[in-house]
């Protein structure tokens, strides 16, 4: 028969830990198009030839129609609705109290709600604007064209360890773009669009350097300023390491003010290429910059195929690189087993047709001490109830002349 024995309170220890992963992110699983996600939830009214787009895209670690495909991170833009790039677009209020945008702009409503929503999510108001650095209240530190970056929590986990994260991320786009005069010819020497190509030295790293020394909490958990490796005074971002989120200034890491053409899903496109608050006379603003023109006058599918393709670029070097935090809560159980205890078996094979219990040298009964070997323990409640049951990687005997303890390890 089986015998139990009750653990005291004393032998039941509890302890934390923590695990470390490193994860990389190479820059084909963010430009790829089989890897990026689109879901195209936003359609246009009747203004146009209709415009479908994605509220966020969703980029993968392979090509995401397989079933082994993992998520990592989501990304989007929103924009600030007290920030210069909005309130120059807006045309007045309606009668329902929405604002009204021009037909030269795109999805400005959605840019800002997506932007009250992270604000409410990891600020507590969904009024509040950020600011990198975090703790800074000046105008010129305020966030107002931000890129959302959500790992998910399969890699980002119970958070992001501080001082480990960077993104290889390009500042600016080719130099190669077209402009035309006033009369819509072309100026000899420039071609394009450039919106889709990377520069060759644009390159920049932003990184949490000098976090572990600078901690704050905020709302949404724990904050720092990110910091462009070449220039630690750039601060391009926010990262709110509980919730994996990281928040992008658009207008410090990339060059806004470069001049910009391409092809966007603009609802008045009218069959010729518009990039920006286009006039009457050419085919497209000549003068159209990525900040805020790009951004008004894209869809969202726009802007982030752009952030992929040309801010990330393409290739295998590492992107985004970070090491995740897992916490890991122990329970110690600590069974002793006395020399007089669990030396007798309850296995039916244990004793013989005659209820002896089976030797090894037959007629040395006498001298023969019994013994087991212990291949796992099982743990119940008061009731008798087995809630588990802890097997060893190889069986240890024991007999009465060993005192053995097992320690049991529950993780959690």
């Amino acid at each position: 028969m089986a015998i139990y024995k009750e653990i005291s309170p004393e032998q039941i220890k509890t302890a934390k830990s923590f695990l470390n992963q490193l994860v990389d992110v190479v820059q084909e699983d963010i430009s790829g198009s089989n890897t990026r996600r689109k879901y195209q939830v936003f359609v246009t009214g009747g203004v146009g030839p209709g415009v479908t787009s994605s509220l966020f895209q969703t980029v993968y670690d392979q090509d995401f129609s397989l079933s082994t495909a993992n998520p990592i991170f989501d990304m989007t833009v929103g924009l600030y609705e007290s920030g210069s790039t909005v309130t120059d677009a807006q045309t007045g209020i309606d009668s329902a109290g929405k604002v009204r945008f021009p037909s030269q702009s795109l999805m400005m409503r959605e840019k800002v709600d997506i932007y009250r929503q992270f604000a409410q999510s990891l600020l507590g108001n969904a009024g509040s604007s950020f600011y990198s650095p975090h703790d800074s209240t000046s105008a010129s530190d305020r966030i107002d064209e931000a890129m959302f970056v959500c790992f998910k929590r399969l890699f980002a986990r119970d958070q992001i360890k501080r001082e480990t994260f960077a993104m290889n991320f390009f500042m600016t786009a080719s130099q190669t773009w077209h402009a035309f005069d006033s009369s819509g010819e072309s100026y000899s020497g420039h071609e394009g669009p450039n919106h889709n190509v990377t520069s060759a030295s644009g390159s920049a790293f932003f990184t949490d350097i000098g976090s572990a020394r600078n901690k704050t909490t905020t709302f949404g958990g724990s904050v720092a300023s990110l910091a462009a490796a070449h220039n630690t005074n750039i601060k391009p971002g926010l990262i709110f390491y509980d919730r994996g989120v990281v928040v992008l200034d658009l207008a410090k890491a990339m060059s806004g003010s470069q001049h910009v053409k391409g092809q966007v899903n603009a609802v008045n496109l009218d069959g010729v290429e518009k990039m920006g608050h286009s006039g009457s006379d050419v085919p497209w603003n000549p003068y159209s910059k990525f900040i805020p023109d790009y951004l008004t006058s894209g869809s969202i599918d726009n802007i982030l195929d752009h952030i992929a393709t040309c801010r990330f670029s393409s290739g295998s070097n590492t992107a985004i690189t970070f090491q995740n935090i897992t916490n890991i809560n122990s329970t110690l159980i600590f069974c002793r087993a006395g020399a007089e205890e669990f030396n007798y078996s309850g296995n039916p094979t244990y004793t013989n047709n005659q209820n002896r219990i089976r030797v090894i040298d037959e007629g040395q009964e006498e001298n023969q001490r019994s013994f087991t070997f212990v291949t796992g323990i099982g743990l119940y409640d008061a009731n008798d109830n087995l809630l588990a049951i802890a097997k060893l990687s190889r069986p240890v005997e024991k007999n009465d002349e060993k005192d053995v303890t097992f320690r049991i390890r529950l993780d959690f």
